[in-house]
């Protein structure tokens, strides 16, 4: 089932085109990853997903239900927009930064309910949070702020998932964590659409690639479709060195996080 979707999508910004005639659709169950070079118009896209920019020309639906016909507080709930480079500068705790995602099912002033509390500690199990409930966001590390923030994302209860870089400059076991995070929320029903610069984790992860550049679609489809040599020589400038294997081998993904219920050997 098509979820959202956009038909000839036109944007320009500061006098410069950033979008032209770009379509796109997701649907349920789907990790849909924008991949392009920088300056190709995935955070742009994003946001106009996200109802935080309207296009010039163009038009998006949810449910086949236009943008327009739909109020901010039925959007928030059936999206959650995961901001690029979440920043540590609040003095506030964990759970209380989690549980500012319960927001647009809330009525102005009202307190979280026992509802509310439930689904907050179920996110919090979740995304590896126990122990963190107390501790000032502002003095957990790169890993664990973007675990608070894909937390805070998740407790809205959202159909569908925006998220703009999300393993941008995390470890190597983090980036993994998030990305098994993210399909897990697919397993569950959800749909995700993902920005990402790491094609190896784009390739593993994803179910479908859209590839983006100069505000224009250059492919669309499964990563081995999207990830050909002629589409990477085109978007990115780069080929495979001589003897290096085939294009596939090229984006393998070798690592897996090693489940904490383990015995050691």
């Amino acid at each position: 089932m098509k979820r959202l979707a956009a038909q000839q999508l036109s944007l320009s910004l500061g006098g410069q085109q950033i979008l032209q005639s770009l379509s796109f659709e997701l649907q349920s169950g789907e990790m849909l990853g924008l991949i392009g070079p920088n300056g190709a118009g995935k955070t742009t896209l994003l946001r106009l997903l996200a109802g935080l920019l309207s296009p010039d020309s163009g038009s998006i639906t949810l449910d086949d239900l236009s943008y327009s016909r739909l109020s901010h507080q039925r959007r928030a709930k059936k999206i959650a927009y995961l901001a690029q480079s979440g920043t540590a500068h609040w003095p506030m705790s964990v759970e209380r930064i989690v549980a500012l995602g319960r927001l647009p099912h809330l009525s102005d002033w009202q307190k979280p309910g026992d509802n509310d509390r439930r689904i907050i500690q179920q996110v919090i199990v979740q995304t590896d949070l126990r122990g963190f409930e107390q501790r000032q966001f502002d003095t957990l590390s790169g890993g664990e702020c973007a675990r608070v923030l894909l937390a805070r994302a998740l407790v809205a209860e959202p159909e569908i998932l925006l998220a703009d870089e999300p393993v941008a400059a995390l470890d190597l076991t983090h980036q993994l964590e998030m990305m098994a995070l993210l399909k897990q929320f697919c397993s569950r029903g959800g749909a995700v659409v993902v920005v990402l610069h790491d094609l190896r984790l784009a390739a593993h992860y994803c179910h479908r690639l859209q590839l983006l550049m100069h505000g224009r679609e250059l492919a669309n489809g499964s990563p081995a479709e999207v990830l050909s040599e002629p589409h990477i020589a085109q978007a990115f400038g780069i080929r495979l060195r001589e003897g290096s294997g085939s294009i596939g081998t090229a984006f393998t993904l070798p690592w897996e996080c090693i489940p904490a219920e383990l015995p050691s050997p």
